[in-house]
Order: C-alpha cells, then sequence, then structure tokens
C-alpha cells in the first residue's frame, strides 16, 4: 500500500499512532510525506530519524520548514524564536539526515499523481513544474552552501524565462513551498495564510484560476492549514492541522481512502 501523509512537523507521536491506524509495515508498504516533516513539534530529529530509516519505504518532498533546516544549519541564517529543530543541528548525525534532506526532491510524481508541499502555479504545465524543480534539485546537490544562502527572498514575485537561472530557483522554491494565493499569470504573495473566501483582492487560490494548466492531475499538497471547506476535483489538501491540536491524514493511493488521527501532541 501507498500512502500520502500532509504535514508532520515534529509530531512524532500523533505520526506513529497514524501509521499503527494504517496498520503501516514497512516491508510492504510505502510512505510519502508532503514536505514539513520539522519544525514547531517537539520531536523534529526523532520524525526525521525514523523517516530516514525506513530508506525504501518513504520519500519526502521538500517544505517551507525543511528548506528553512538546511538555510539555518548550512548558511549563516539563524533560526528563530519559533523553530524547534535544534535537535538536529544539534545531533552527531545531522550530517547524515541534512544530507538526506538534500537529495529529497521538491516535487513528485507517483501513480500518476503529483505530490508537492504547497502548490503549482496556474501558467506552469507539467513539464515546466518538473524542469524548473530541476534545477533546483541539481543546486541544492552540487552546491548547498551558496544555493541556499542566495535563496531567501520574496523576489521574484512572478516568473519569466528572461529569469536567470537563480532568479529561477528562488522562484521555484517559493511557488512549489509558500505558495497559497497567487494570480492568474502565478504573481505570488505571501502575506495572507487564511482561507480561501479571504483572498486580497486580484489573487485568488493557485488551484482556483480558470487557466489552470494542470486540472486533469491528482494533486497532493501541504503547507495550508486553514484551507476549509471546499471541493475540487483533482486537488487534495492534506495539512489537516496536526500541529494545532487537530489530524494527521494519510491517503491510501491503493483504495483511495482517508485515514485520520487525532493530534496527541503536548497530551
Amino acid at each position: 500500500m501507498d500512502y500520502i501523509i500532509g504535514d508532520v512537523q515534529g509530531c512524532y507521536d500523533t505520526l506513529q499512532k497514524l501509521l499503527k491506524k494504517i496498520n503501516f509495515n514497512e516491508d510492504r508498504d510505502r510512505l510519502f510525506f508532503l514536505g514539513d516533516v520539522v519544525n514547531r513539534g517537539n520531536k523534529s530529529l526523532e520524525t526525521l530519524r525514523f523517516i530516514y530509516s525506513l530508506r525504501e519505504n518513504a520519500n519526502v518532498v521538500l517544505g517551507n520548514h525543511d528548506f528553512h533546516l538546511l538555510v539555518c544549519s548550512l548558511t549563516s541564517q539563524k533560526p528563530n524564536f519559533k523553530d524547534t529543530f535544534s535537535d538536529i543541528i544539534n545531533a552527531p548525525d545531522k550530517h547524515t539526515l541534512l544530507d538526506y534532506l538534500l537529495t529529497r526532491p521538491v516535487i513528485l510524481e507517483h501513480q500518476g499523481a503529483i505530490l508537492v508541499h504547497a502548490g503549482i502555479p496556474p501558467q506552469w504545465n507539467i513539464s515546466d513544474a518538473f524542469q524548473n524543480a530541476e534545477l533546483v534539485q541539481q543546486q541544492l546537490q552540487n552546491n548547498p552552501k551558496q544555493f541556499l544562502s542566495k535563496m531567501y527572498s520574496d523576489e521574484p514575485s512572478y516568473y519569466s524565462d528572461k529569469l536567470n537561472n537563480e532568479e529561477k530557483c528562488r522562484y521555484t522554491i517559493n511557488a512549489l513551498m509558500r505558495m497559497r494565493f497567487c494570480k492568474k499569470n502565478g504573481e505570488l504573495e505571501f502575506n495572507h495564510k487564511m482561507n480561501i473566501d479571504q483572498a486580497p483582492e486580484g489573487f485568488k487560490a493557485w488551484f482556483l484560476h480558470a487557466n489552470r494548466k494542470l486540472i486533469d492531475k491528482d494533486i497532493f499538497f501541504g503547507h495550508w492549514s486553514t484551507l476549509k471547506g471546499f471541493n475540487l476535483e483533482h486537488v487534495y489538501p492534506m495539512d489537516h492541522g496536526c500541529i494545532w491540536g487537530e489530524k494527521l491524514s494519510a491517503f491510501s493511493l491503493s483504495d483511495r481512502t482517508l485515514i485520520s488521527q487525532e493530534s496527541i501532541e503536548g497530551n
């Protein structure tokens, strides 16, 4: 069985309860995590070690919190007061774990479904998304410290073929890992994080634009825990707010069922 799991964010205990609920067997089943496996929760190190231990039976698409961990670990950027991944930064096996994250994709296709942390800009087709993701992944693996030190910026806010590779990578990271609302041309904004009925003027949720090219592909994503009360074919939001006391969920690609576990963090 193949399961897609939403944002864990260091909620290791809830993850283990969810895996018991789905009768996870590492000799038989595979797990696909939609990013943000670390940070905010109290057990980022246990969570990342566990996922790493599964080797070929698990994969992760990078989320903004995983990316933030890499930046804080490999550049001069310091963690902020809300970050809870110091256990990883100080761990004796941190290089093994960070190297694992550096080799993770920023987008993944599996059994015809697309897995990404935040979303895909409406103007991109599948080739656009994967070509730009490959550019990011090459840089992450070839020269991670130099690359990561240049990636923290909200600019450029829109994509153009005239952008240089560094700018293309920055837009791709922001779109695939941070986007919620955008304009129909893919222009991004990051100040609004509430539900789709509170979109800023001129913007819509990335999946609601009429010109969106990937309308016939199942897209599974996390990142947006405040997303409520909508039903759209081929769109599967999987961040169900575990870190905020709500649920952690797994979607079975084999029988198309959703299994959820109430958060037990802090209990």
